[in-house]
C-alpha cells in the first residue's frame, strides 16, 4: 500500500472567464517567519523562483510605494527581470504589490498575499490579478503552476531553516 505524502499541497485555482490565479498553502511555521521570509531580501533570494537559476535581488524596499526588482540568471549568463512595487505593507497580515516581467512590458499584475496564523502554523493565500484572461492564460501556459509548487517547497526549506 503507498504512502500518503506528507509534503503539503498548493492550491491553484484557475477560474475560467476571470482573470485571477489564486493560491492557497500552508506552512508548517510561524507567521512571523512566514512574513519574514516574503520580505527579507537576503530569504528571498533563497527561494523565489526556479532552483536552475541564481538570483539577483537588485532592489527590496518593502514599505508603501517602494519598490523591488530582482533577476533571475541561467547557468549560461541569461538574466531574466522583474519589478514592481508595493501598494499595501501590513506587517505579518497582508501584502500587495505590482509584478511585471520584463520580457513583456505592461503585462502588469497586482498580487496580493494574506498571511493566516494557524497556532504555530500559518496559511498563505495569494491571488494574482491578470489585466485579462487572455494574459492569465499566458502566464499559466508559462509554467507559472509548476514554478509556483517548486517555489513553495524552497521555501518550506528556508523556513525549516529559521526554527
Amino acid at each position: 500500500m503507498p504512502m500518503a505524502s506528507t509534503r503539503p499541497h498548493t492550491d491553484i485555482t484557475i477560474t475560467p472567464a476571470q482573470p485571477f490565479v489564486d493560491l492557497v498553502r500552508e506552512f508548517d511555521a510561524s507567521v512571523d517567519n512566514l512574513y519574514r521570509a516574503y520580505i527579507d531580501p537576503t530569504l528571498i533570494a533563497d527561494w523565489l523562483g526556479p532552483r536552475r537559476f541564481t538570483m539577483e535581488v537588485v532592489r527590496y524596499d518593502v514599505r508603501e510605494g517602494g519598490s523591488w526588482a530582482y533577476r533571475h540568471v541561467a547557468q549560461d549568463g541569461t538574466a531574466y527581470g522583474f519589478h514592481g512595487v508595493f501598494h499595501l505593507v501590513r506587517p505579518r497580515e497582508r501584502l500587495v504589490q505590482t509584478f511585471e516581467f520584463e520580457g513583456a512590458p505592461g503585462h502588469v499584475t497586482l498580487d496580493s498575499a494574506v498571511f493566516e496564523p494557524l497556532g504555530g502554523r500559518s496559511r498563505l493565500v495569494a491571488r494574482s490579478v491578470h489585466l485579462s484572461v487572455e494574459a492569465r492564460d499566458a502566464t499559466v501556459a508559462s509554467g507559472m503552476p509548476a514554478g509556483i509548487t517548486e517555489a513553495f517547497e524552497r521555501l518550506d526549506e528556508v523556513l525549516e531553516a529559521l526554527k
